[in-house]
């Protein structure tokens, strides 16, 4: 069961300088900036990335040249974007002797490889710029660079601390390099290659207009939403205006597949980001071609768009029926090997197939860590037999770190603190949960020496029912955009009483819960809806000693939710946990 700690009520604090201040949001100017985020003061100087000035001085070369070039990106919501971005770029520049490569997830893996370094060099391309990928490709690089083709690395992954092991390219634009000092070190891939554009613009604007390029912000806030980057500083301002410019944007693609999905593009949120974009644009690799997902975003035929929108729905949907199915074995599995006992169960889930798809280990690993409420690691086995898994934390357990501590001889690892991924070999594969296990242990050490944070998860603010107003609602939205390192807020309801608890959908998969004074204990001039979506009442059946049911009181945790569907607009609640 989690653990949950409220945040201490400052004296004659308002609802919103309570929630700026546990967000770390405390003078003046940092609140001011925080509300009203500013791009000309908060986008800083794309020359302060370490080789910004070699890679756009080489661009320009190819550009004004005419030289062939390759834009190599990530398969998933990250890179795509990105590659849409300097595409559409290279387009408004006028430069068109250039092709964008996106590698196939389950036959050519992340990152170059050398099948495609050799037919860029028979195809005769002089310049290669990654994005999102690269910099732990130094064999690759070695090759291309050896054979004539120059190679510019943009990425945000963390480089090797070896220095034999950082790529010998031409230029390696990557804010987390040791000697670079850019003050955002944790920009998203899309991120980095619109500090290149910028940087290209700065020094020439090729015929482009002043501030167009603003127009590829949308791209940038689909990835920095996607990404599990940090939504401050100049991330907060990516993101933010990232949103502003996909409410409005004329991309023919977005909008078909948004008015496929019944999504009013005028408020479009991180929510629509999360829940319907990225998910589609991700399931093109999950489940086959990731340049579907390109074609989307790029397209400017309004047919390409009407087919790519539904092709990406309708695979979306069947990445979801798999992922579904791979769920119910594993909770099968967990119920037979541990009867779904939190006291019995080990503190990291370590389960797998070989028949499993492992790009869909992710999506299978993130439902089970929010079930459980524990490290889930999933793996699966590749076309080349290589078995690959992805791990997803509960919110607390940094994932690199438990790797790095576990000893368990993984061939690759990597990713960000709550999500990543790894390879090993098929032997290391059998010892991966004992030896995951101590690891987590060898975690838990270092967290009582005092140098990783604690388990709780944080409550905003005890609330009452009659709070849930639109007033309410306004102060919390002025957080927006919400997601790591600026989550959104979350309440505590203590001793409500549901006045009606029903299953909906199609499957009867979510639950709702009403609430209204029938009782004389919740004090609402109006009923007050919460909804949870693939909840069901019987959820919390072990630690309520039952369903939940009506009648019966509990403590809700939940956040603000507004719901704007079929043109009707609706305050409500998002299940997050009920508890005594």
């Amino acid at each position: 069961m989690k653990k949950y700690s409220v945040r201490e009520t400052l004296p004659d604090s308002n609802l919103l300088n309570h929630l700026l201040f546990h967000r770390g949001v405390k003078t003046a100017e940092e609140i001011e900036l925080f509300l009203n985020p500013d791009y000309e003061k908060q986008v800083h100087d794309p020359f302060l990335l370490k080789d910004m000035d070699k890679a756009v001085e080489r661009i320009l070369k190819a550009i004004k040249s005419g030289e062939k070039t390759v834009i190599y990106s990530d398969y998933d919501t990250d890179g795509i974007p990105g590659g849409v971005i300097l595409h559409d770029f290279f387009k408004k520049a006028g430069f068109t002797n250039f092709t964008n490569y996106i590698p196939h997830r389950h036959d050519e893996g992340f990152g170059l490889n050398s099948d495609a370094i050799k037919q860029f060099i028979a195809d005769g391309v002089k310049l290669l710029i990654t994005i999102d990928c690269g910099i732990a490709d130094t064999a690759h690089v070695k090759e291309a660079m050896d054979a004539g083709v120059d190679v510019i690395i943009t990425d945000h992954h963390l480089p090797s601390s070896d220095p034999a092991e950082i790529p010998l390219a031409f230029a390696i634009v990557n804010p987390k390099q040791a000697d670079c000092l850019y003050p955002e070190k944790m920009l998203c891939g899309s991120g980095v290659v619109f500090k290149l554009i910028q940087g290209i613009l700065k020094k020439d604007r090729l015929g482009i207009k002043e501030g167009q390029e603003k127009w590829l912000l949308d791209m940038v806030g689909i990835a920095t939403l996607s990404d599990m980057v940090p939504l401050t500083g100049e991330n907060r301002v990516l993101a933010y205006y990232g949103l502003t410019v996909l409410r409005k944007s004329p991309r023919l693609g977005i909008m078909r597949l948004l008015r496929e999905l019944g999504v009013d593009q005028r408020y479009l949120t991180e929510d629509d980001i999360g829940f319907t974009i990225g998910p589609r644009i991700n399931a093109a690799s999950r489940m086959g071609v990731p340049m579907d997902a390109f074609n989307l975003l790029a397209t400017t035929d309004p047919a390409e768009a009407d087919h790519f929108a539904k092709h990406l729905n309708k695979i979306n949907d069947e990445r979801k029926g798999t992922v579904a199915a791979i769920v119910k074995e594993v909770n099968k599995t967990i119920k037979e090997r541990w009867d779904a006992d939190a006291e019995k169960m080990p503190r990291v889930i370590v389960l797998g197939n070989p028949e499993w798809k492992p790009s869909l280990a992710g999506l299978v690993a993130n439902t089970l860590a929010e079930k459980y409420n524990r490290p889930v690691f999933i793996w699966g086995r590749d076309g080349d037999g290589v078995i690959k898994g992805s791990c997803r934390s509960e919110g607390e357990t940094n994932l690199v770190e438990l790797m790095r501590l576990s000893d368990a001889g993984f061939i690759q690892y990597g990713g960000h603190a709550f999500s990543g991924g790894f390879s090993i070999s098929n032997e290391g594969i059998h010892a991966l949960p004992e030896k995951l296990n101590a690891g987590y242990q060898k975690l838990q050490r270092e967290k009582r020496a005092g140098t990783i944070v604690g388990d709780a998860v944080f409550i905003d603010r005890d609330m009452l029912l009659d709070s849930v107003s639109w007033d309410t609602y306004r102060v919390i939205e002025k957080l927006a955009p919400f997601g790591i390192a600026n989550p959104k807020p979350l309440f505590m309801f203590k001793n409500v009483v549901p006045s009606s608890v029903r299953q909906f959908g199609k499957e009867k998969n979510h639950l709702e819960i009403v609430f209204e004074d029938l009782y004389g204990m919740n004090s609402l001039q109006r009923p007050v809806k919460a909804i949870g979506f693939f909840m069901t009442a019987a959820d919390w059946e072990e630690s309520l000693g039952g369903p939940i049911v009506a009648g019966k009181t509990v403590t809700l945790i939940a956040h603000f939710e507004k719901s704007i569907f079929r043109g009707k607009t609706e305050l409500r609640l998002r299940i997050v946990d009920v508890i005594l």
